[in-house]
């Protein structure tokens, strides 16, 4: 029950985020990226490709953790993992050309350059692993590369406790450049190695 909990409260999180991420639809980049002038100004383009990918891969992710998903409708499952694939390569691509030109300076530019290699680097092997028919490690590198998808929901939150307690935005991009996905990734990490450290327990046992 718990786990179903988790996984409700993750896809409202994911699902809202994403569509909340289209606000410069209507509302134009400036007035809805006001704190990325500088992105809008000198790599439009790829800011724009990160905007409108990234979160079709934050919103395709959330399908894939449905197991009923994935054993009830396995082509829909396939399908959904090539437009996160597709749409991770995009995101990443345009994060790559962002990064140099951070608001926080050369310590988020490394830490947001980082994500984007692991990023697609995780995505890779995720679907390198299926198509190979590795299932379980699919699964695994897969579930590393939703720990990293999930970082736009971790900065977007960890911005908002920065902000309440009295950081400016250039001051907490440069802490979130690394705390919006090294925590995720250290929890997926310990998430894979639970079940193999408990079964090494029982047989010892």
């Amino acid at each position: 029950m718990t786990r179903r909990l988790l996984l409700v409260f993750a896809t409202v999180l994911t699902v809202s985020i994403a569509f909340a991420s289209y606000r410069f639809v209507g509302l134009g980049l400036r007035t809805a990226f006001p704190d990325m002038a500088v992105h809008i100004d000198t790599v439009r383009l790829a800011f724009l490709a990160h905007v409108v990918a990234a979160p079709i891969a934050l919103a395709a992710a959330t399908f894939q953790l449905m197991p009923r998903l994935r054993s009830r409708r396995p082509a829909l499952h396939r399908w959904t993992g090539r437009v996160y694939g597709v749409a991770i390569v995009i995101a990443a691509i345009g994060a790559l050309v962002m990064a140099p030109v951070s608001n926080g300076g050369p310590l988020a530019s490394l830490g947001f350059g980082l994500l984007a290699i692991l990023w697609l680097g995780t995505t890779a092997i995720g679907i390198s692993r299926a198509r190979k028919r590795d299932i379980d490690a699919h699964r695994r590198w897969m579930t590393r590369s939703f720990a990293l998808t999930f970082a736009a929901v971790t900065l977007r939150l960890e911005l908002v406790v920065l902000t309440i307690a009295g950081l400016t935005y250039v001051e907490a991009i440069e802490i979130l450049a690394w705390a919006s996905w090294v925590p995720n990734l250290l929890v997926a990490e310990w998430l894979l190695r639970r079940p193999r450290r408990l079964r090494v327990r029982a047989a010892t046992a």
